[in-house]
């Protein structure tokens, strides 16, 4: 248990992955704030879609532009309950996120700061403020546990 308690972009993020987690998806959500006000949040659902791209991330912008009416969500934060991968990180540089805030870190299929590091790459389009480690128990906990019920 963190000794501190959690923003509220993050509570309502593993919120969402709650509710994944009870519609049998991989328990990972994802919230867009912008300028202190939720606009969009939303849970992995490939599963539900039939789409392997219909990660929580790509979900929450995909709201979050159609409510903003622009693909461009300049002054936007992310917050989302495990690392991106290579996928949603390039989401984020092509919506021009602000600032990336996730949870737990994801050695083998993160993108951030393991594997590909996209951001790193002088091709990235966009380099979001990266912070993590709020909520990385409560993440990886409810992330242990799916994988484990599953084995």
């Amino acid at each position: 248990m963190s000794r501190w308690p959690l923003p509220e972009p993050m509570n309502l993020a593993l919120e969402q992955a709650r509710k994944g987690e009870s519609a049998g998806e991989v328990p990972i959500g994802a919230v867009v704030v912008k300028d202190g006000e939720v606009i969009a949040a939303a849970h992995n659902a490939p599963r539900r879609h039939h789409d392997p791209t219909a990660h929580a991330e790509v979900l929450a912008i995909r709201a979050a532009a159609e409510r903003l009416g622009n693909e461009r969500l300049d002054g936007c934060e992310l917050w989302v309950t495990l690392e991106p991968c290579a996928m949603c990180a390039g989401a984020i540089a092509h919506a021009r996120i602000a600032r990336l805030y996730y949870a737990a870190a994801d050695p083998k299929g993160g993108a951030v700061e393991h594997g590909a590091r996209v951001f790193e790459h002088e091709q990235s389009l966009h380099k979001p403020e990266v912070y993590s480690g709020m909520g990385e128990e409560a993440a990886g906990a409810m992330l242990r546990a799916f994988f484990t019920a599953r084995r």
